[in-house]
Order: structure tokens, then sequence, then C-alpha cells
């Protein structure tokens, strides 16, 4: 039989099948955390009392709280260097990188699997590995030598022709994409990348793709490994990791997408979704307020040659504050080698440290209705630090030449070719440590314990405690930014921040009732993989969530923490009382403030049916 890339990979790690419930579960190789979902992570993982992690390769990654204010970050940041060194894991100390870049500089590998606590963990794709994020709890087992059980996926085969024109670059295919599939287009499947036109990418342009794959709700997203991830594997000292793979030829997708590279004109990702999108010629002229240029999706060395040609010899325009974050240190030390950071500081940029720094709240927030163009991978509202924002997800081109202009502005037909991208690419793994299993666990005060739950029960009453429209985010859930996050391992005090951008009130409203269900429309909770955003509101009583359909990361996040996930559209007001009987698969909901009754049926296998009435995963072991 002639098979995807996809389930090449998936079948040389399956461990076992459910045919029937349509799941599968996989042996993961390698993992990857950050210091916003390692700490609870690692918390998770010693609740096990493992001497060492079972994994070929496991990093931990400092990037997303880099800012330092006050001592809970700092805290973290030795617990998570602690913990790394007594268990067998590879620790990156904050300034190192981002994660998913420097994950691609030194350690993925075509044909691995890759089990990553962030969900934009499948940027190593790009190099012909299958790397999915998931919550915290998952990264842990899977560090434990547990397998990872998924929906078998629908793979999507997107078949690439021609060659992209001048100014036109891989985060247009993939905003493109988006826009075409929607932000829920993706659930339960991978994105498959073949044909002519996967020749004409790097590796960096197509680690940008499956890192913005993530916004369609996918799975993963997947390119085959050939002579552009030998010559990237080359550039890093690693061909030896290089392995041929791609997908059978003749081999049949669930679903075709064909997308002509050359006909491809720049676009933008409007406020407030990735998916609504727009050409970058109907925006022209809406002035720019700030422009930033970095983050996991768009932080290479390849990015800033194309940055660079593009500011050479000009200056930004007067009324624009241009922030630079290069992805790790290894592209830091190749544009200050090759002129390029003489070119950015020249045109007035400023230099942010390499690290998620803005895209997850950590600085750099607009002014109070700003524009602010980034060549980030998400939009969401208040994502940006300020919520009248009004936040653009464009390509580096179309950054650069806005920032010089002032205004929002096209460079498709521009050729920007001003710096070689034949250069020395260093190894720079000065702030990388290999473990020696010498250290013991340092945690500082505002490490809590990890909450333990009790069952939710098979029937109960609550009250709604609030209702949502659809594609409610993890943002929303649980937000991210320098306020929220030096409480990432304290659930008692992150939990008072939830719904805190839409609702102030949710988290009193929930303590003064005791218990209380979310009612919400489709694709609830996409976005980050946050497992906080399950956690926080079952710390204040939430037992279920009643939504037309849920994103899949956090669905998994919901049952890891035994609150139940029920799939059904329901009409329902704030504190309407609803109650909810379940016995296995038999499910009924009964909006009791309405006198309605709904049926319902259910996805979940019994193994999942068995964690929420045992009150979560935690309380297995």
């Amino acid at each position: 039989m002639k098979k995807t890339l996809t389930y090449k990979i998936l079948d040389a790690h399956k461990v076992s099948e459910d045919l029937e419930n349509n799941k599968m579960s996989i042996k993961i190789d390698h993992t990857l955390t950050q210091d916003a979902t390692g700490t609870m992570a690692y918390l998770e993982f010693l609740s096990f009392g493992i001497d060492k992690v079972k994994t070929e390769l496991s990093v931990s990654y400092v990037d997303h709280n880099t800012l330092q204010n006050g001592f809970m970050n700092a805290d973290d940041h030795k617990f998570l260097q602690t913990v790394a060194d007594k268990y067998g894991i590879v620790y990156s100390k904050a300034g190192n990188g981002i994660c998913h870049q420097v994950n691609l500089e030194r350690f993925a590998k075509p044909g691995k699997t890759l089990l990553g606590s962030d969900s934009h963990t499948p940027t190593s794709s790009g190099v012909g590995a299958l790397a999915i994020g998931a919550g915290g709890l998952d990264v842990a087992c899977a560090m434990a030598g547990m397998p990872f059980s998924i929906v078998r996926p629908k793979v999507v085969g997107v078949k690439l022709l021609n060659k992209l024109r001048g100014g036109v670059s891989a985060k247009d295919i993939i905003i493109y994409l988006i826009g075409k599939m929607t932000v829920k287009g993706g659930v339960n499947k991978v994105i498959e990348y073949y044909g002519e036109g996967v020749k004409s990418l790097t590796v960096p342009e197509r680690a940008t793709i499956c890192n913005m794959g993530a916004e369609l709700g996918a799975t993963s997203s997947v390119f085959p490994s050939d002579e552009q991830t030998r010559a990237f594997l080359k550039l890093q000292s690693r061909e030896e990791d290089f392995v041929e793979l791609s997908a059978d030829e003749g081999c049949e997708y669930d679903e075709n997408i064909t997308i002509d590279l050359a006909e491809l004109e720049p676009v933008a990702s409007c406020p407030n979704s990735p998916d609504a999108v727009k050409e970058v010629k109907e925006l022209a002229n809406i002035k720019v307020d700030q422009v930033l240029i970095g983050s996991c999706t768009n932080s290479s060395y390849y990015d800033f040659v194309k940055v660079a040609s593009i500011l050479k010899g000009k200056r930004i325009h007067k009324d624009v504050s241009l922030g630079i974050a290069p992805g790790s240190q290894q592209v830091l030390q190749m544009i200050t080698k090759n002129g390029i950071l003489d070119v950015l500081l020249e045109a007035g940029a400023r230099i942010l440290e390499s690290a998620c720094g803005p895209c997850i709240g950590m600085g750099q927030s607009p002014a109070t209705d700003a524009v602010s163009l980034r060549t980030f991978n998400r939009n969401f509202y208040g994502r940006s630090g300020t919520n009248s924002a009004k936040v653009y997800l464009v390509s580096p081109e179309v950054a650069a030449l806005s920032a010089v202009n002032g205004y929002i502005s096209s460079p498709l037909g521009m050729e920007l070719n001003d710096f070689s991208l034949d250069v020395e690419y260093p190894k720079c793994d000065s702030l990388l440590y290999k473990p020696t299993f010498t250290s013991e666990v340092v945690m500082g005060p505002n490490i809590k314990p990890i909450p333990k739950f009790a069952p939710i029960g098979n029937s109960f009453t609550a009250k709604a405690m609030i209702t949502l429209e659809d594609n409610i985010t993890t943002d929303h859930i649980m937000p991210a930014g320098a306020k929220v996050l030096p409480y990432r391992s304290n659930i008692e005090k992150i939990s008072e921040f939830v719904f805190s951008n839409i609702d102030e009130g949710f988290s009193q409203r929930c303590l003064d009732n005791g218990a209380g269900v979310i009612v919400a429309g489709s694709n609830y909770g996409q976005g980050s993989s946050r497992e906080h955003a399950a956690i926080a509101p079952r710390y204040l009583g939430i037992k279920a969530v009643i939504a037309a359909s849920f994103a899949r990361i956090h669905k998994k996040n919901l049952i890891n923490f035994g609150i139940l996930p029920i799939e059904l559209a329901i009409e329902a007001d704030l504190l309407d009382e609803i109650e909810v009987v379940w016995n296995e698969k038999d499910i009924k909901v009964i909006n009791k403030t309405k006198n309605k009754e709904y049926a319902t049926s259910c996805d979940l296998t019994e193994e999942e049916l068995s964690l929420i009435n045992c009150g979560g995963l935690l309380n297995t072991f």
C-alpha cells in the first residue's frame, strides 16, 4: 500500500491502535518544553517518581519568561535547570534563543517524533520530522516513556507548484492557506506538502510554514526530507542526521489542495484572527505605528537577509517603532558577522533579546489603538498586551518595507539579494548544557504543589459561569504576558486571571458558586497548548465544558485534568442552571432554567472516560 509521509512516520512509531474509536498511540523520540509550560510539566514528571527521562532526547528551553521582574521567573529558571541536570535533560539557558528555532538548528531529525509543550512544536517538521504540540502532562508522560495518544489524523496533501515571485515569502503561503482552510480547518489533520514547488523552499521557509500550521488547529505539518534538508543539516554540522524521506509516489490523501506559488501575492492576517486574511494591496496606506520582526515563525538568518536588503541605506519612518528579535544566538552571531546588524541599527531598529518576547506579551505592547505589524503567528485579542491594538500578521518583507514607508506596503516584485545566504553557520552551543545527573532540585517559594482534584461525579448540577462565542482561544481563557506568566507554577494565584481580559468577574463568580460549567461555540480552546487553561478553571470548580467543538490540544488537556468535554451546541445564558448526567458514553445535558434537554453522542474512549471518572490523569499514579 502506498503511504503518505505522515503515515510512514506514524506507523514506524505505532505502539497501539484503536480503530473503533479512530485513535492510535505512538512512541515519542524527542521532547521539548519551554519555561511558560515546562515548570508545570516537570512538576508533573517529578510526581511519577522516575529516576531519569526515557526518551532519546529531551530539551528544556528558557525563552518565554526572560523578563525577570521580581524573583518568580528567575526562581523557575533555577528549578528548570536543576531538574534538567538531575533527570537527564539538555538545558537551554535564557538568551540562547527561541525553543523552536534552536531545536531546528541543533536537534531536529528527519523521521523522528517530537512532542513539545508548545503548540508551535511542528516547526521542527520542516526537516521531515513529525513534531506535535501537546499539554505539559502529555509531555511529562512521554519523558517517562509512555506512548502518546492521538486521533488518527486525516492527511491533507498540499501540492506546491512553481516558485515564489520576488517579495513573496513562505509566510504568504501559510497565511493564504489559513485563510482558505480557517483556524479550525486542520483539527485532527496533518498538513503534508509535496510537489515541484517544495524543492525551491529552504528549511527555514518550510519551518515557517510548519510553525503557523498550528493556526489551522492541525496535529502537525510535514515536509519531505530532501536535498534542501541535507544542505541545511550540513550547514549546522549535522549532515550525519540526514535521512531521505518522502511520500510514496501516487499515495492518496484525504483532502487535496493545490497552490501555485507563482500566483501568490503578499497577504496579511488582519485583527484579531490568523484566518482574517486579505491581500496586502487591499490594506495599502493604513498608517503603521509599530513593526516587530522575529518570533519562532520568522527569526532565522534567511529572514533577516530579506529584511536587511529592504532596510539597507534607508531609515524607518519617524512615527514607527521597529523591534528586531533574532531567533537564536546563532542568528545573532551571523547577522553581526555579515554586516546585517549594522544595517538594522543604522535604519533605526531596536534590537530585542533572542526570545519570544512580544509574541507572548512580554514587552513591546503597542500604544492605545495602535496598528502593529508583526511577523508572528498569532494576533488574538489582547495577546499583544493592548486590547485596543490592531495587530496584523505579515511577512518580514512586508514588515520591513512598511516600517520604512510608515504605512502598510506590498514588496511584490522586489528582488532581495543584497546579502549572501552562502555563509558559515556557527554552532553556538555555549548556552546549551548537557546533564551531569549531579544537581538537587531547587524550588523557589512561588512554586506550589500541583492541586489534586476529586472526581466530578456522574451526575451534577451547576450554573453556566460564562457563555462564549466561536473560536475562543487559550489566550482568552488564560492570558499570557508579564503580569500573569510569573505565576505559572502557582495554580491558586494564576486562577485569578482566568478569562480576565473578557470577564473580570469570572474567577470570583466561580468561587462564589462552588461549581460551574462553561458554555461555548465551535473550536473552543484554539491556540496555545498551555494546560493552565484547563487546570485553573478546574481549580475554580469547573466540571464540564459544553462546546460545539474543541481544539485538539485543549480537549486533551481538559480530559487530563478531569473536566468533561461535551461536544454539543446548546442555548445558555450566564448563570443558567445546567444538569449533566453521564454514564460512560451516554451523556445527557439539561438546561433546567430553560427546561430543555439535549442528547449528545460521545467520542471519548473508555480510557479517557476513566481518567475523567477518577479526577484526572495524575490521580492514576
